[in-house]
């Protein structure tokens, strides 16, 4: 490879949102144009990632398909010759790196892992409640598998390690993260460190550390919208409700009047305070993102305005005009041309991500 690589993806589980959108996807398009002659973009679906947690296996491929399209009406360009898109499971290198990755991944270190402890006592509590029983309470220092058998995978708790295998097998020095995926990508860092010193070779290119990969992506990075109903969490499109999330699938008129009846305050003055009033703040970076302000910006603009209600429907006119052009760009999106791309791609990808297999499996005793 002769470029660095920018490696970065989205899970195909349920309905993306907004906050998808504004946080994930547009970032990685606009980063994926302006910087493709510089790098090598690799754009995938982590299609394996979607089993860590229970998921409707029928609707999987109209998942990955709808994400793809996604990225297309979002101004991915399919021509530029060093964006690859492609899907994980197409490409085999990824399961048998992960598992060579687990052989030297201590089972210490996953239990550690906090995404996974929140996760599965989520999951714990779910089928619990479904089954009337009682919360389980969350002990911190305990990474247990022990809650309920069956609400908790083995996928779920080594994931990492197959996040791992996604970026290491490209050699990938750039990965957008979140909050929730800093302590993933230390510990790819950690396992490829561990490869190259035991066996006293660059098997690995080491991924840039956290405040780099910060400082490189910019001010975009962790961008979140907030759920209208709670804007103390995150809009989620696991959210069961769906009452305080927008779909990019919504409807423009389903999307208007969750936006005006959306959780704000009793102070009457809408200002930026994301501590006093994280539900106004939440509309006010939502109005924004859509107005092509930054969320002080908007704030200045109605500044002093006392009726939540005119700000509110001016938010959801905005986030109703952004859904009609963003569906009917959708449906021009031409489902060929991405089959054309990603036959080409996932073809580099497999050669790519092989080279870094063998080498691997020499070092390890697999191959002469």
């Amino acid at each position: 490879m002769s470029k660095q690589v920018i490696l970065t993806g989205i899970r195909a589980n349920n309905d993306l949102t907004i906050g998808n959108y504004f946080g994930a996807i547009l970032p990685m398009i606009d980063m994926a144009k302006t910087r493709a002659d510089e790098f090598q973009v690799n754009l995938f679906v982590p299609d394996l990632h979607s089993f860590t947690t229970p998921i409707k296996h029928d609707e999987l491929q109209s998942g990955i398909w709808n994400n793809l399209r996604v990225f297309v009406a979002a101004g991915l360009p399919l021509d530029q010759p060093d964006i690859h898109i492609y899907r994980q499971s197409y490409v085999p290198a990824h399961s048998e790196m992960t598992w060579i990755l687990d052989c030297f991944t201590g089972f210490g270190q996953m239990a550690r892992m906090t995404q996974f402890k929140d996760k599965s006592m989520k999951l714990a509590n779910s089928e619990l409640q479904e089954k009337g029983a009682q919360l389980v309470k969350a002990n911190p220092g305990d990474a247990s598998l022990e809650i309920i058998d069956g609400a908790v995978s083995v996928g779920l708790f080594n994931y990492p390690v197959l996040m791992a295998a996604d970026i290491l097998l490209y050699g990938a020095t750039f990965v957008p993260v979140g909050d929730d995926q800093t302590q993933h990508l230390e510990f790819t860092r950690d396992i490829a460190e561990r490869l190259n010193n035991k066996f006293n070779q660059e098997l690995f290119v080491i991924p840039q550390p956290v405040k780099e990969q910060h400082a490189f992506f910019g001010k975009d990075q962790g961008l979140r919208i907030m759920d209208l109903q709670d804007p103390t969490k995150k809009m989620s499109k696991s959210d069961e409700t769906g009452k305080g999330v927008i779909f990019l699938s919504d409807t423009p008129e389903e999307a208007h009047k969750k936006v005006m009846s959306a959780a704000t305050d009793s102070e009457a003055n809408v200002r930026l305070d994301w501590e006093k009033q994280p539900g106004i703040s939440n509309l006010l970076q939502i109005y924004g993102l859509l107005t092509r302000k930054t969320a002080e910006e908007a704030a200045a603009e109605w500044e002093g305005t006392t009726s939540y209600g005119d700000f509110k429907k001016a938010v959801a006119d905005s986030v109703r005009s952004f859904l009609e052009q963003f569906q009917a760009s959708l449906a021009d999106v031409d489902d060929a041309k991405i089959s054309q791309k990603l036959e080409v791609s996932e073809k580099t990808m497999n050669a790519q991500a092989n080279e870094t297999l063998l080498n691997v499996q020499r070092a390890v005793g697999l191959r002469a």
